[in-house]
């Protein structure tokens, strides 16, 4: 899997803005109010030798300053536990403050690799006055302008090489990998101890129960399955935020290991914001999707309960419109049997691969049936497509304007695709490229 970078540091010390400039475009809000970065910002950064995921973890921030320092310890922490790499940012216009000279000497005994970041360093005036930091004793001392982008370069060139090559890649592709992630308290443990028949996983009514993401293989129908279970909080003590703020970075790493990812919801709450984010996770990375909503023989039901569930589900998932629905409950076993059959089901759809010849013909249908808008006043040609990869289903379109493709035509042909081909629980990357008629591809 990727490995993961997280941002760490005091309020309005320039986190986000770092966070932009390593992101490559901006996608952290930023603002000089300390606190702007209300939850935790993650992307995919691929635009380096070695991919990575980078974590903003604003979402930490303290809501009264008197917390300050107790809230500087959680993000600290979490990152030591989660990270690969640590980008610890201080303020060069402010000084060293005890708070950073704390953290600083707790990420020293680190087994992880620390950077710690001067930022708003904008010239070399403002540089001669940063000889407080060099006091901390530390070699990785970077002194950078998120904003002007000065000494960020250098920076991430060390950080490149300090990242952990490898990944899922080298796993045996015959193994189908299901990671089941959620909110605290939603039943992921107890869903996979019925999976599995037995108790693997600790399951209590108390959130946060599971730590650490536990992996167990197993077969069914003599085929292999590795099942994820995720933690749904990832700190010790007492939360002083919402809990379902630590589920995040451990639901990334599994969702990042997967190839079909179940998004448990709690029938008696319904949907949340958090499963939103969760499931948008699955969703940006790529993996096959079933929403499984657990304690459903809890709710009061009629002929219209089913119904209504699902419609809400669409409403509030609309990026995720091809994922199955199953209602089930880990405590009774109700439909628990339906989950590994849909799994092998959309694993299916996931690594299909359909014949060029059958491809363009159904594009060609497609096209002659609704042309695509003109774009700039010139027409839009679009000549054919070819698949160019599985999980997910990925295609090229080859046109003369590529640029003048709208969304919502890029979802028009998604959705001949699916009413040709099926896919379901897949989702479907269409990328367009430039090519004139007469020439090779």
């Amino acid at each position: 899997m990727k490995p993961i970078v997280a941002i760490v540091g005091r309020p309005n010390v320039g986190k986000s803005t770092l966070f932009n400039r390593i992101y490559g475009r901006r996608k952290a809000m930023v603002d000089d109010q300390p606190g702007v970065t209300r939850d935790r910002n993650y992307g995919n950064v691929d635009r380096f030798d070695v991919p990575f995921i980078l974590i903003d973890t604003g979402g930490f921030e303290p809501e009264t300053s008197d917390r300050l320092l107790q809230q500087m310890r959680e993000q600290s922490q979490l990152a030591i536990e989660e990270a690969d790499v640590i980008l610890f940012v201080m303020d060069g216009r402010d000084g060293l403050t005890p708070a950073d000279r704390e953290v600083a000497e707790m990420l020293r005994r680190v087994d992880k690799p620390v950077f710690y970041i001067i930022n708003k360093i904008e010239g070399d005036r403002q540089e001669l006055g940063i000889g407080d930091f060099y006091g901390l004793g530390v070699d990785n001392l970077f002194a950078v302008s998120a904003e002007h982008n000065r000494g960020v370069g250098d920076l991430m060139d060390e950080v490149v090489k300090a990242l952990p090559r490898g990944g899922v890649a080298g796993e045996d592709e015959e193994v189908t990998r299901i990671a089941v992630v959620g909110r605290p308290n939603v039943g992921k443990s107890s869903l996979v101890n019925r999976l599995l028949g037995y108790e693997r996983v600790v399951a209590n009514p108390t959130p946060g129960t599971t730590r650490d993401s536990i992996d167990t293989p197993f077969t069914c129908n003599r085929k292999a399955y590795l099942l994820i279970d995720t933690a749904g909080i990832r700190r010790k003590g007492k939360t002083t935020q919402k809990i379902e703020k630590y589920s995040v970075v451990d639901a990334l790493r599994s969702i990042e290991r997967a190839d079909v990812v179940l998004i448990v919801l709690n029938a008696e709450e319904g949907v949340t914001e958090q499963d939103t984010k969760i499931a948008g996770y699955a969703y940006e990375a790529g993996r096959a999707c079933i929403f499984v909503v657990n304690k459903w023989d809890t709710l009061s039901k009629d002929n219209a309960t089913v119904g209504k569930f699902v419609e809400r589900i669409r409403m509030e998932f609309k990026y995720l419109p091809f994922a199955p629905v199953l209602f089930v409950s880990a405590l009774s076993g109700q439909r628990t049997g339906q989950i590994i059959t849909e799994v092998d089901k959309v694993m299916a759809q996931y690594s299909k691969r359909v014949q060029t010849a059958e491809l363009n013909r159904v594009f060609a249908d497609a096209v002659e049936s609704h042309q695509p808008p003109m774009f700039q006043g010139r027409p839009v040609k679009l000549y054919y497509a070819t698949q160019v990869g599985t999980r997910p289903p990925t295609f090229v379109v080859f046109s003369n304007r590529p640029e003048g493709i709208h969304f919502s035509y890029e979802r028009y042909l998604a959705n001949k695709l699916r009413e040709a081909f099926g896919f379901t629980g897949t989702p479907l990357r269409l990328f367009f490229k430039g090519k004139e008629r007469g020439k090779g591809a």
